[in-house]
């Protein structure tokens, strides 16, 4: 099986070091795409499904820190911070976003090679399970599809998002401080009926199936 990874990083030496490395070590069967600055991190992400990602987190354009959420948004596949920004607050806050391991520069090629088998090795054992289901709405992680009754249903990112988010605590209420936090990040200023408004949007795009999200008077919202 061929694995496809995304490789986040504007260093050329390292880009190419990891490129060879992982060539020679897979004998081919791990083909890296790279992207060289935040922005066209961004690009692929919404363009493509990787196996696995790796981000540096100090990036021309957008840092890794909110390519990983946006990721975590849309896909369970594995993240792996690279980077040179090794104090324990930011490690803290690697895990705190959904990576998976965070590796601090200067780094060893074996050893990171090791932790992207384990981590793909664990991601492919769990492909079957990954497909969330509440009523007639299903949604697939891995390939970042909606469906309704079988029909796909396209939404935009953080309605997408957001009914990722609700789907994986099915049963549980899930209030609109964590939602502002989960879907627009700690730094959001705004009113949380920014939840609401989007909400409304993804009932409607939903269709009859848009029932499945309850609202919890004075708590938020809840699904199944």
């Amino acid at each position: 099986m061929q694995y496809q990874i995304l490789l986040v990083e504007d260093d050329f030496q390292i880009q190419e070091g990891i490129r060879d490395y992982f060539a020679e070590k897979s004998q081919e069967n791990i083909e890296i795409s790279v992207a060289k600055n935040g922005d066209e991190g961004m690009e692929r992400i919404y363009e493509g499904a990787y196996d696995l990602v790796i981000l540096d987190i100090m990036l021309p354009g957008l840092d890794g820190f909110t390519l990983c959420r946006e990721l975590r948004q849309r896909s369970t596949c594995p993240v792996i911070f690279l980077t040179a920004k090794g104090r324990e607050e930011d490690i803290l806050y690697g895990y705190d976003l959904g990576c998976d391991d965070y590796i601090v520069k200067p780094f060893s090629l074996k050893e990171l090679y090791a932790k992207v088998n384990a981590l793909l090795k664990r991601a492919h054992g769990l492909v079957g399970a990954e497909l969330l289901r509440c009523g007639s709405i299903s949604l697939n992680p891995r390939r970042l599809l909606v469906a309704v009754d079988e029909a796909e249903v396209a939404l935009p990112p953080k309605e997408y998002a957001l009914l990722k988010y609700l789907m994986e605590h099915k049963g549980s209420v899930v209030n609109r401080e964590t939602l502002l936090i989960r879907i627009w990040g700690y730094d959001y200023e705004g009113s949380d009926r920014v939840v609401d408004n989007h909400i409304r949007k993804l009932r409607a795009a939903l269709g009859s199936a848009g029932k499945e999200i309850k609202t919890v008077i004075s708590r938020g919202y809840k699904m199944g």
